[in-house]
């Protein structure tokens, strides 16, 4: 299966590293990206990352773009997509992360002779679908070509929401992101349609909105009206957090709560657990949607409920865009 990545921000870059890092070259074939800089930048954030440590595999400069483990991976330089030569490379699936093209209009400008499938890193409302890996994966159809993986906050909160209901119930919610910075704040105080994300990011906490819950009605629709949220930006770089308050239509109790996600944990690729006292920094590079700290579980009166899971809203995103793509390729001999 060839695939192309549009984009080489910070998501990007994170899908490339995961399709080597995790082995997913068994089942993917990289065969071209598009940038908006120069080779030697791009090789060099590639090769260097201040988040996720320096890439295991050295990454070299050829004539043609870089070269990874002795593979030579074009790159390309286009900023529209329609113009990009994806049949060139044979590319199948382009997952398009640029945060720039979160429409079926614009992200459908890729699909050409060989590319039949877009996976968006980001919420798209009139896409064919969105997948939430993990929670709604049956519903992908062969004619679904521009599908939306939704957006890390939602890859997290989807998960817990859809076992908690399935077991428990949920009449009601309230979720609550505590995110870290991303790069569409300001450094200084800058201009931005955001007045909160207009201020430096780095000197405060600052409140601002979440589209997860708008995604949750898409894919659990039995909850559309029942669950609402926010967001609170905070000074670091990354791994964030959700917390997820919530009233269940039967009785439980914190022990029953962290019994179903250690249960569900047993079988999930999305969910995780931890007893540890650990901090957001100890997060970095896993690729669970969610890693829920049961010591943070609270039940009060049997029915409202408080649940706190962390994620690295770039790793685990990443490997959940890719596990998408694996999931496209039993549909690319239909097209």
């Amino acid at each position: 299966m060839k695939i192309g990545i549009n984009g080489l921000g910070r998501i990007g870059r994170c899908v490339l590293r995961a399709i080597f890092e995790l082995n997913f070259h068994n089942q993917i074939d990289l065969v071209a990206i598009n940038g908006s800089t120069n080779i030697d930048i791009h090789k060099h954030l590639i090769q260097y990352d201040s988040v996720h440590g320096k890439f295991p595999y050295n990454v070299h400069k050829n004539s043609q773009g870089i070269e990874i483990c002795g593979k030579t991976i074009p790159l390309l330089l286009e900023k529209d997509p329609a113009n990009i030569p994806w049949e060139k490379y044979g590319v199948e699936i382009v997952i398009e992360c640029t945060g720039k093209f979160n429409t079926k209009e614009l992200s459908q400008k890729h699909l050409n002779s060989t590319v039949k499938k877009v996976i968006v890193s980001a919420p798209v409302s009139d896409s064919d679908c969105t997948i939430i890996y993990g929670v709604n994966n049956s519903i992908l159809k062969s004619n679904h070509d521009i599908i939306s993986a939704g957006s890390c906050t939602t890859n997290c909160v989807a998960p817990i929401l859809d076992i908690m209901d399935n077991n428990v119930g949920i009449k009601s919610g309230f979720i609550t992101t505590i995110h870290s910075y991303t790069n569409d704040q300001n450094l200084v105080d800058n201009n931005h349609k955001d007045i909160r994300r207009a201020r430096a990011c780095m000197m405060s906490i600052i409140p601002t909105t979440t589209g997860a819950t708008k995604t949750i009605e898409l894919i659990i629709p039995h909850l559309k009206g029942k669950i609402n949220g926010t967001a609170i930006r905070v000074p670091t770089p990354n791994i964030s957090m959700s917390n997820i308050v919530f009233n269940t239509v039967k009785e439980t109790n914190k022990n029953e709560i962290n019994n179903i996600i250690k249960n569900e944990s047993q079988t999930s690729e999305v969910i995780s657990f931890t007893e540890e006292k650990l901090v957001s920094i100890d997060f970095t590079h896993t690729t669970y949607s969610a890693i829920v700290d049961l010591s943070e579980t609270n039940v009060i009166d049997n029915n409202l409920c408080y649940i706190s899971a962390w994620y690295d809203n770039e790793w685990a995103f990443a490997v959940r865009l890719l596990d998408i793509a694996t999931l496209l390729k039993q549909y690319l001999d239909d097209k």
